[in-house]
């Protein structure tokens, strides 16, 4: 059962109790998409200035909306369209401090200024990607892509993302 705790001020610090909160919610829990939707509840309410985060998964060419907090949103995402498609294409962490100057950015919420996306990778291929978007320009810096590579590394071991692919 999740317990709200008093959130360390210091990003590192931040990220790591972060992480454990996350470890500690999956623990025993298999299923892949309550999982996620869980992580991605986690991150709302612990992350201060987002509007939305959640998770976008590979099927085929194309990124397909998963488990997320925040208002609706695109539903598919082509590879290599927009940030999130961009982060599969290239595999590695997108971080935007300026969506509207992000070449092909897909508004889903024009509230949006700011992005991180980060690929989750599983036997070198992109299975999902964690998408977190802020009302506020350069929002994410480089200790909270960090900290959030860090949590995307965590779930990549315990995720079971094979649940999810077809």
């Amino acid at each position: 059962m999740f317990e709200a705790v008093e959130l360390p001020e210091d990003k590192s610090s931040f990220y790591r109790l972060l992480s454990q909160q996350a470890q500690a919610l999956m623990s025993g829990e298999k299923d892949a998409l309550a999982n996620l939707a869980n992580i991605s509840s986690l991150i709302n309410v612990s992350m201060a200035d987002l509007n939305w985060v959640g998770f976008y998964i590979m099927r085929g060419e194309h990124l397909v909306l998963g488990p997320f907090q925040g208002k609706p949103a695109c539903v598919h995402i082509p590879v290599g369209r927009g940030v999130c498609g961009t982060a599969v294409i290239e595999m590695k962490t997108q971080r935007v401090d300026d969506v509207c100057a992000f070449p092909g950015h897909i508004a889903c919420d024009v509230a949006s200024q700011s992005e991180l996306v980060v690929p989750i990778i599983v036997n070198e291929r992109v299975v999902a990607v964690l998408d977190i978007d802020s009302p506020i320009a350069s929002r994410f810096d480089e200790d909270d892509q960090s900290g959030v590579e860090l949590l995307v590394d965590t779930l990549s071991k315990t995720v079971e993302f094979d649940q999810l692919l077809y």
